[in-house]
């Protein structure tokens, strides 16, 4: 593989990981009931309607979650990857069902990233700007207080410390380390495909 190649298959990943990021933050904030008056949703929204208007037509919403944003950022992770191993020369049609099922297996690790981050992004948040009206900060909250609601109700009260942040780190970690890796080792995922997980 000569440089030219590295250097599409990194403007590939990065630019297409950022609007895959895009599409899943849009399916996620919807699933929590974000706001979507939010500057930040806003521009979700308008980034992925284009690709999403036509797909609505044909995938309906089931229970309040929006299917077709879950279909597009599936696409959209097969596409990437079929373009990588185009690129590395190791694409074979017959790898298309295999593909299918490594899809799924980089959006449910690109879905626990975002919920990872956002605990990062909520955790920072807390210390340096405790309640913030800042569009940024409040998306943040709305994304992690279904993660964390669950955890708050077992805890103790320990005086205004609030540490569910640490459980959901460690859900989360856990089910990275178990699920998503076990599941691409046991799915023969190469380690071409590794940026995606």
């Amino acid at each position: 593989m000569n440089g030219l190649n590295t250097a599409a298959i990194y403007v590939l990943q990065t630019l297409g990981s950022l609007y895959l990021l895009i599409v899943l933050l849009r399916f996620t904030l919807q699933l929590v009931r974000a706001d979507f008056y939010n500057p930040l949703c806003q521009f979700a929204v308008k980034a992925t309607k284009p690709l999403l208007n036509p797909l609505r037509k044909v995938i309906p919403g089931f229970g309040g979650v929006d299917l077709a944003s879950l279909v597009l950022a599936l696409l959209v992770q097969l596409l990437l990857m079929i373009f990588t191993l185009l690129l590395m020369g190791a694409f074979d049609v017959a790898l298309l069902p295999q593909l299918l099922i490594w899809a799924v297996i980089g959006v449910t690790a690109l879905f626990v990233k975002i919920f990872f981050f956002a605990l990062i992004a909520s955790v920072i948040l807390s210390w340096v700007a405790p309640g913030s009206y800042n569009p940024g900060a409040q998306l943040v909250n709305q994304l992690c207080e279904p993660l964390l609601m669950p955890i708050r109700r077992i805890l103790p009260n320990l005086g205004g410390l609030d540490i569910s942040p640490i459980f959901a780190f460690i859900a989360l970690n856990l089910v990275d380390m178990l699920v998503i890796r076990n599941l691409a080792a046991m799915s023969r995922m190469p380690q071409l495909l590794s940026p995606f997980l």
